[in-house]
């Protein structure tokens, strides 16, 4: 019998009809409420749309298939596609499902709502191997918007997966809680320390119950000082934000506190000095700081302020240093007011009283001591009287035959009269004292000497004076140390002319005038310098004080000729085998160097270049605890190194007759000068100074 196309038509709409009704009246038997629905299409987990809220998920959604005997008979109708893209069609009974298959209500997952429609997924993962395509999705759904809204989908889903992610998600929640919550407090904790610490205080008496008792001392004696403080900091970042942000009402609140705060601050270096009103000045600056932060508070505009103001103290504080370090070095230079006193009140006497005519007579007097090889030799280089006269104090109290011990102290022209005053009337019992002018050594002029050749030219007074006009404090201070009027003294350089000053002599002890000995020094001599020249202590530790920081490495005549690693050494106590000196002709050596260095390009200053030059592998090692140096620059150094060692040095910028000495170093140098010689009384130098 053969159909009309109408009538298939209709019989496939009847068909139809039918298997809405099934999946109807299944549906109505879960629950009476539930809408019509079509359950399209299986759709693979990470499409499925109740991943989306994870939370909503639970027990009650998910019922069993055969948990009701009724539902057995319901077909389930699933659009799908196939390998190849095609849109197939299939059919299956609710009892032919096995028991691993469950009923959802997407709709609690969707609208958080219980509704009665329910989804049938599969607690296995095949469903992978159907996946449907959203472009299959889209051509069975693009009828009528309405048919979206009127049935549900047939998703697949794995209840334990959905379990584990719900956990996950909400472990995730949870941390993101406590990190937030973390975060927030540490800030308000940070923002209020000031506020807070300010209205804990309590308004008592800032003062010590007894001063003869010390448990009754305050621990923290500047706390309230430096609460006030910190407070003007952050009232003027928070003033800067109110300014920008025009609340100019604020602003000039939190600036009159700034300056009620240091009004109330003034001078004060303790919590003893402050006035009694200082607690209620806090705490009302603590009541400000805190409106400020109600009304203005932002961390981002907050750090941003204080990066500024911290950027520019740091400026503030290096313009300070530079400053600093141009101070030190022109009073390291300067001479003293009270020392100059003294040279030309000796100097003064010395030519009243005649005692120029007779040492004139008397010269050749103390020759053969000055001149005998089996005595203790010193030879002191020094404009400086009063140090000169610690130095043979000290080394003369501590030997142990002081008759055996011969100084010999040469000075310029402008102070020779006042150091023969000085050890005239000063001259340490049984130690013998020569004092000579350098002027008079005919033999050291600049067809001989390298270094008065070179300080007669122009080109090098020039590089010497070159700081004349610095452009800036800090251009300043790095060529102020060029204008030191030492490097510009030959008695610097002297110390490159033993054999010729003392032509008779085996060995001398060259001490600097900055120096000071605290135990006898005869030992010295009987050191045995296995045929090097200069006995010295080496001052380098790891990569400090080696000949790359003295030398100019880069220079070829440099770096072939020397190890930058060799270690340096230092001049201030020295004792010189002259015999020696005289044999691998020393003086020949630092004379080449100096000629090579005319154009300042193998070093730059000083003496202790040349000198690692000139003794390069002919100086001998002598034990630390001869010579301790660093006195005049480093406050750290060990104390128990400084009283046991036979001589200690103030190298360095604090010297011990000016006022920038460290205090602590002071006693050492200062026990050795006679604080009562009238001298000394007429210039005003005390043991202050």
């Amino acid at each position: 019998m053969m159909l009309s196309r109408r009538s298939v038509s209709l019989f496939h709409a009847f068909l139809w009809l039918e298997v809405l009704h099934a999946v109807h009246v299944g549906g109505a038997i879960l629950e009476s409420q539930a809408p019509h629905r079509e359950l399209k299409a299986y759709r693979p987990l990470q499409d499925c749309h109740g991943c989306i809220n994870l939370e909503e998920v639970s027990a009650s959604s998910v019922a069993a298939v055969n948990y009701d005997p009724s539902l057995k008979d319901v077909n389930i109708v699933a659009t799908y596609s196939d390998h190849y893209g095609n849109i197939r069609l299939g059919s299956v009974k609710m009892g032919d499902l096995s028991s691993s298959w469950v009923l959802e209500n997407p709709a609690n997952q969707v609208s958080g709502k219980k509704q009665g429609s329910q989804l049938v997924i599969p607690r296995d993962s095949f469903q992978n191997d159907t996946r449907m395509e959203e472009s299959a999705s889209h051509s069975t759904t693009n009828q009528s918007a309405e048919s979206e809204n009127q049935f549900p989908r047939v998703e697949f889903t794995n209840p334990a997966k959905l379990k584990r992610q719900s956990l996950r998600q909400e472990r995730r929640v949870q941390r993101t809680l406590e990190l937030i919550q973390q975060d927030k407090e540490t800030d308000e904790q940070m923002q209020e320390a000031a506020i807070e610490k300010s209205m804990s205080f309590e308004n008592s008496v800032i003062e010590k119950y007894s001063i003869w008792r010390r448990d009754y001392e305050r621990p923290n004696a500047d706390a309230i000082l430096k609460l006030m403080r910190d407070q003007i900091i952050m009232a003027k970042a928070y003033a800067n934000i109110a300014k920008t942000k025009n609340a100019t009402s604020l602003y000039v609140f939190l600036m009159q506190q700034c300056g009620e705060n240091q009004r109330v601050i003034g001078k004060a270096t303790s919590d003893a000095d402050l006035p009694s009103r200082a607690l209620d000045q806090a705490k009302a600056m603590g009541h400000a700081l805190s409106l400020a932060k109600d009304e203005l508070y932002d961390c981002h505009e907050l750090a941003k302020k204080f990066r500024a103001m911290l950027q520019s103290t740091e400026r503030h504080v290096d313009g300070l240093k530079k400053k600093g370090t141009f101070l030190i070095q022109l009073a390291a230079k300067t001479f003293p007011k009270p020392l100059h006193c003294l040279s030309l009140q000796l100097a003064a006497d010395y030519f009243l009283l005649g005692f120029n005519e007779e040492d004139a007579v008397e010269k050749d007097a103390s020759r053969m001591k000055f001149e005998d090889p089996s005595l203790y030799h010193y030879a002191i280089f020094s404009d400086n009287v009063l140090a000169t006269s610690v130095v043979v104090n000290s080394s003369v109290l501590n030997a142990k035959e002081p008759g055996k011990h011969v100084f010999h102290i040469v000075t310029d022209k402008l102070n020779f009269a006042a150091m023969k005053m000085w050890f005239r009337i000063n001259a340490p019992a049984d130690a013998t004292i020569q004092v000579e002018n350098i002027n008079d050594f005919k033999w050291l002029n600049s067809s001989y000497c390298s270094v008065l050749r070179q300080l007669e030219s122009a080109r090098l007074k020039e590089y010497y004076f070159k700081a004349n006009h610095p452009s800036s404090i800090s251009a300043g201070a790095d060529n102020l140390k060029y204008r030191n009027p030492k490097y510009l003294s030959m008695l610097n350089h002297l110390r490159f002319y033993l054999p010729e000053v003392y032509p008779k002599l085996d060995k001398i002890l060259f001490l600097d005038d900055d120096i000071v000995v605290q135990k006898d020094l005869a030992p010295l001599w009987e050191v045995d310098m296995q045929g090097k020249v200069n006995g010295a202590v080496e001052t380098c530790k790891e990569s400090f004080h080696r000949f790359d920081k003295y030398l100019n490495f880069s220079n070829p005549k440099i770096s072939e000729n020397f190890d930058a690693g060799a270690c340096g050494w230092a001049f201030g106590m020295n004792m010189f085998d002259l015999k020696e000196w005289r044999k691998r002709n020393i003086t020949g050596i630092y004379h080449y160097w100096q000629d090579m260095n005319e154009e300042r390009t193998l070093w730059k200053l000083g003496s202790l270049p040349p000198g690692l030059i000139t003794f390069y592998n002919l100086t001998y090692a002598m034990e630390r605890s001869w010579h301790v140096l660093g006195l005049g620059y480093d406050p750290a150094l060990n104390q128990t190194a400084i009283e046991n060692a036979a001589v200690v040095h103030y190298n360095g910028n604090y010297k011990p007759w000016l006022g920038l000495a460290f205090a602590k170093y002071k006693a050492y140098w200062s026990k050795y000068v006679e604080y009562d010689n009238p001298y000394l009384r007429r210039c005003n130098i005390n043991i202050d100074e």
